[in-house]
């Protein structure tokens, strides 16, 4: 065996991928093993192998990209709905009846809470809505973390960290801060969830972004 011939066997078994990913190679080795058989027989059955196992990859990654379609359609058409079902009413109270009673079944929430900013007599009004909370002026900024100089954080995706806004039993929330125009109370709207993987900070805000811009333009007609 000449230097040559042996510095190219080491390679091989040393990188059997050069071999077994080139189809040229591949291919002039299998035509080569037809007459005889012989160890190219075997090399073969690698070959096989290893392209079932690709393909076992691309079906793996495939059905995870039909999940991920799939949940971002059915989040959508959820949204959708929650939209829709906070255009009905025709005034307050059916406004409020809504967001307490239909809004989390839809959202496959346990808990929605519109939270305002608000003192005094305004604050004790407040928290006598149905779904309604009221918190002492500048506490929505301290809920999301405020701080002088940083870009105002419009979304929140968490473990619980405040109490009084959720029941003990919830574990994660989605917090949407709410513009409701200028010289209006400071406003967030909060999904709670029992579930404590239902909002993480690694999730996609789009279409929460979306339902609260939606959100916030339908409530400026009930609360000033």
């Amino acid at each position: 065996m000449t230097d040559a011939i042996a510095a190219i066997r080491e390679t091989i078994l040393a990188h059997p991928d050069i071999v077994l990913d080139d189809r040229e190679v591949m291919a002039r080795l299998l035509d080569a093993g037809q007459p005889d058989g012989g160890n190219i027989v075997d090399l073969r059955g690698v070959f096989v192998e290893r392209l079932e196992g690709k393909l076992g990859q691309l079906e793996e990654t495939h059905r995870s990209v039909l999940a991920a379609a799939y949940e971002n359609i059915a989040g959508t058409n959820a949204i959708q709905r929650a939209v829709l079902s906070l255009l009905e009413p025709q005034d307050f109270a059916g406004f409020l009846s809504v967001l307490q009673d239909r809004l989390a079944p839809v959202l496959t929430v346990d808990e929605v809470h519109l939270v305002l900013e608000a003192d005094g007599a305004a604050a004790t009004a407040l928290d006598q809505l149905q779904g309604v909370k009221a918190l002492p002026k500048g506490s929505i900024a301290t809920y999301f973390g405020d701080r002088d100089g940083d870009a105002r954080k419009g979304i929140l995706l968490r473990a619980v960290e405040i109490d009084g806004i959720v029941a003990p039993e919830i574990t994660s929330e989605a917090v949407l801060r709410l513009d409701l125009g200028p010289g209006r109370r400071a406003a967030m709207l909060v999904f709670g969830a029992q579930d404590a993987g239902r909002f993480a900070p690694d999730q996609g805000t789009d279409l929460l972004a979306f339902f609260a811009g939606c959100f916030e333009r339908i409530v400026r007609r009930w609360i000033e």
